[in-house]
């Protein structure tokens, strides 16, 4: 029976030939594994779209190997040669020079496996363009194949006629002196590079040559072409030159044109293994700090920036294409915007996950062409696609076919900074507005999450802020979104615009943004909560802002949810808290409890924001907060260990909030804002006990 693709899964980097080695076994062992690896490449089906002639030679000729192999392994050999040595504990039976041979053949035979793997697995759009190459490493391998069967000891094996003609016939059919390529190959990559040619002079393709190229290579449908744009940006990864990284972007946007003038617009796959890991991974408590600061997603590829701090690649890469300029965490100036890969972190991730069962993929897989040179044919490839979308979304409709638009032009905004200009210079964004009102969940999900996508680019934030409908449209969304997800996503939205100051500003004074983000990190799911806490964090960085939230309930909120999402509450109260002055103490007083509970069993990072709040607090609430606190049973132990073993910012804070404490309890009020709240009833309560 044929081994299915499947048994094979993609890997990340192709393996040199040094990689391979013979197993260390006794020669009827190593005869055995020679069966056996040969008998596997002899199952398997050649290609059927290219490199045909050369997948079915090494095929063939494997399974001739196989029945050599068997032939010489059913023998009862015996080589009585006083220079035998032994292997692996056995005696040998095989003269030393055919051993050798059987070595070597096991490796070249691995090599054949790994290579017809390569060839079914990797993209037919890059195998097309690197036909030669390939075909000159069938042909090598070819030859090293006939080079050892011309040196195996036919002689001393004692083989029979029929084995001996048998060898004969493998070793004709390995003298090709020249690679082959197949003529069709060679004419279907000229037709792809006319075609990518002529996309690079403006010039759209024929559809109907455009729909012959995709049949003969099985790019047959949407689902077939999007596993192609996969494996052409995995491809990426297995490169190393510039050029090549370039001319595979081209690749991708080529096959992206084609797939939505061939086959028309798509719908999420369920199924897919990228949306398989993000839900796996929200559905068990991540580690904090394998969280990324921006996302609050689980990391795939952690990298540190100048301040020290770590992020995923992709959240810190759209933060700078962004505009900014700034640690999101820590609000410093970068000095550069170089990002080191955390490998240590990456490492514990990778290990975490396979614990969990949550399938790890790093996002180095998922890079797009971000950071890359884009070249010509994939700019005007990218502007073709978007110009054909726009056009035929104008002209919808049907939801069903608008739906399928929108979502594509939702995955092309996601793509890089290049689509998602293109799409805003073809008038993409009003096209949006009738759609984020519309009464079809998907629909309305598809076109919010789009205009998110395009908020990426600072000129884009511009766009939407200024454009009729679009910010309104998208607080609607907020505050009366058919689905969590469209909820979420508005949310954001939010958090994406308010990147830049004015506009934060501007959305901190609308009541229903400030009621929506509210309602929705109260009573969300926890991905949603995330989206609406991230852009609240955001807002809450200017002072005018803070007034507007907590005006708006931003502290009972934080106290609501302050036990399910600790890390996050105590994030948000920290910066509320430094922002709001005597009000947002005030308000805050109640969380006293909470927050000594946090700052006793919180991760590190909550426990740091938790001691930051709590020096604020006492400094700005007086003697009467600082009495407060003292008031907690086991406080001293709990800041203690904090400055022993909490972070580095953690244990300063700590440090201080002790110092606090000692001055108050000596009667020395100079570093306590004595009096301050004299003005505002706490009504101090007796000692506070922290639950066990």
């Amino acid at each position: 029976m044929a081994v299915s693709p499947e048994s094979f899964p993609p890997r990340k980097r192709r393996p040199s030939a040094n990689c391979f080695v013979a197993p260390n076994l006794s020669d009827r062992n190593l005869l055995k594994s020679l069966l056996l690896l040969s008998s596997e490449i002899s199952t398997l089906q050649p290609l059927l779209f290219l490199l045909k002639r050369n997948t079915s030679s090494i095929i063939r000729k494997s399974k001739l190997l196989s029945v050599l192999f068997e032939e010489i392994l059913g023998r009862d050999f015996t080589y009585s040669n006083d220079s035998n040595t032994s292997r692996g504990g056995h005696v040998t039976g095989f003269p030393p020079s055919a051993v050798l041979c059987f070595d070597e053949l096991y490796i070249v035979l691995q090599r054949m496996k790994t290579l017809l793997e390569d060839c079914r697995n990797c993209s037919k759009m890059w195998l097309l363009m690197q036909i030669d190459v390939f075909c000159n490493v069938f042909h090598e391998l070819t030859l090293e194949l006939s080079t050892l069967l011309d040196i195996l000891p036919s002689k001393k094996l004692k083989l029979n006629n029929d084995v001996q003609e048998l060898l004969i016939l493998i070793t004709k059919q390995c003298s090709e002196k020249l690679a082959y390529v197949d003529p069709k190959d060679r004419d279907l990559r000229s037709q792809v590079v006319e075609m990518l040619d002529r996309i690079e002079s403006e010039i759209v393709p024929d559809q109907c040559k455009l729909a012959e190229i995709f049949e003969k290579l099985t790019l047959r449908d949407s689902t077939s072409c999007r596993d192609e744009i996969e494996l052409l940006e995995e491809e990426i990864q297995s490169q190393t030159d510039e050029k090549a990284k370039s001319d595979i972007i081209a690749l991708i946007g080529f096959v992206r044109y084609a797939k939505c003038v061939l086959y028309g617009g798509s719908t999420p796959r369920t199924n897919s293994r990228r949306r398989r890991a993000a839900e796996a991974a929200a559905d068990v408590n991540v580690p904090a700090d394998f969280r990324c600061p921006i996302s609050l997603d689980l990391m795939r590829d952690p990298v540190v920036v100048s301040t020290g701090q770590t992020y995923d690649r992709s959240s810190i890469t759209l933060w700078f294409e962004s505009g900014h300029t700034m640690c999101p965490k820590t609000g410093q100036t970068l000095t550069h915007t170089d990002l080191i890969p955390n490998s240590a972190l990456k490492n514990l991730i990778a290990m975490w996950c396979r614990e969990q069962k949550i399938p790890f993929e790093s996002t180095e897989m998922n890079v797009k062409s971000n950071g890359v040179v884009t070249n010509k044919t994939a700019l005007e490839a990218t502007r073709m696609t978007v110009s054909f979308l726009v056009n035929k979304l104008k002209a919808s409709q049907v939801v069903e076919s608008t739906n399928r638009l929108v979502h594509e032009l939702r995955v092309l905004a996601k793509t890089d900074s290049d689509s998602r200009a293109c799409m805003a210079e073809a008038a993409a964004l009003p096209l949006m507005v009738k759609l984020l009102g519309s009464e079809y969940p998907s629909l309305q999900v598809n076109a919010v999450t789009t205009i998110l996508n395009l908020s990426i680019l600072e000129a884009n934030k511009t766009r939407i802020m200024e454009t009729d409908g679009v910010l309104n449209g998208v607080i609607e969304v907020l505050r009366s979104g058919a689905t969590w997800e469209a909820k979420g996503n508005a949310a954001a939205t939010v958090f994406s615009l308010s990147g830049v100051p004015a506009y934060k500003k501007r959305l901190a004074r609308k009541t229903r943004v400030v009621k929506g983000l509210m309602d929705l990190a109260r009573e969300g799911p926890t991905n949603s909560k995330r989206d609406a806490l991230v852009a609240i964090l955001n807002l809450s960085g200017d002072r005018e802002a803070v007034g507007k939230l907590i005006e708006g309930g931003v502290v009972e909120m934080v106290a609501e949810i302050m036990d399910g999402l600790p890390e996050e509450a105590v994030t948000i109260l920290e910066v509320v808290v430094k922002k709001g002055g005597l009000v947002a103490v005030a308000a805050a007083y109640p969380l006293m409890k909470k927050l000594a509970i946090v700052l006793r069993d919180g991760t590190d990072r909550a426990r740091e924001s938790a001691a930051a709040t709590l020096v604020n607090m006492c400094r700005k609430g007086g003697s009467e907060m600082v009495a407060e606190l003292a008031g907690v049973q086991g406080i001293e132990r709990v800041i203690w260990e904090i400055m022993g073993m909490g972070t580095g910012r953690g244990r300063r804070k700590a440090a201080t909030l002790l110092r606090v404490l000692r001055r108050w309890a000596a009667g020395l009020d100079a570093e306590v804002a004595s009096g301050a709240y004299s003005d505002v009833n706490m009504n101090t309560s007796t000692r506070i006990v922290l639950p066990g």
